[in-house]
């Protein structure tokens, strides 16, 4: 489908705003900056949908980066996806590149990463078991979690 936006989300009195930045997805750095860039008091992070192939959360903290990424696999052909793994300091998957397409993905990082939002690691990993949905599917139903669909909708023009 190659579906790709980068939005961020924050929360200011009570009310979801979720707005798209530019990334290209060779850099992780693009999404914590824009994060910290919004400079929020409350709740911020990123969501990140890669060629609505996997989709990952980005949420930047004093202590660090704290992340998630939907399909753990992809490390195997993506070379953001791999980035992604060497920052959370994740096992890189063994899957041999040519038997990737076989392969079920899994969801891999910070599982409680949206827990204080109302989003809990059982409901994240039921999101990421819907392996018919598409990442931008996916988020959808993470954004309805959060309260944020519409936002979401309309800001990734989905």
């Amino acid at each position: 489908m190659d579906r790709n936006f980068a939005v961020t989300v924050t929360r200011a009195d009570l009310k979801w705003q979720v707005r798209t930045f530019a990334d290209d997805f060779s850099s992780l750095s693009t999404s914590v900056k824009a994060v910290r860039d919004l400079r929020a008091e409350s709740v911020a992070f990123a969501l990140l949908c890669v060629d609505d192939e996997y989709f990952v959360i980005v949420r930047p903290t004093p202590k660090g980066v704290r992340l998630f990424i939907s399909d753990a696999t992809m490390a195997v052909v993506d070379e953001f996806a791999a980035e992604i793994l060497e920052e959370m300091d994740a096992d890189f998957p063994e899957v041999e590149e040519e038997d990737f397409a076989e392969v079920v993905g899994w969801p891999d990082g910070d599982f409680e990463i949206l827990a204080d939002v109302g989003v809990s690691e059982q409901v994240l990993s039921i999101i990421c078991d819907e392996t018919d949905w598409w990442a931008s599917e996916q988020l959808q139903r993470l954004c309805e979690e959060l309260g944020c669909e519409d936002e979401l909708n309309e800001a990734a023009k989905l």
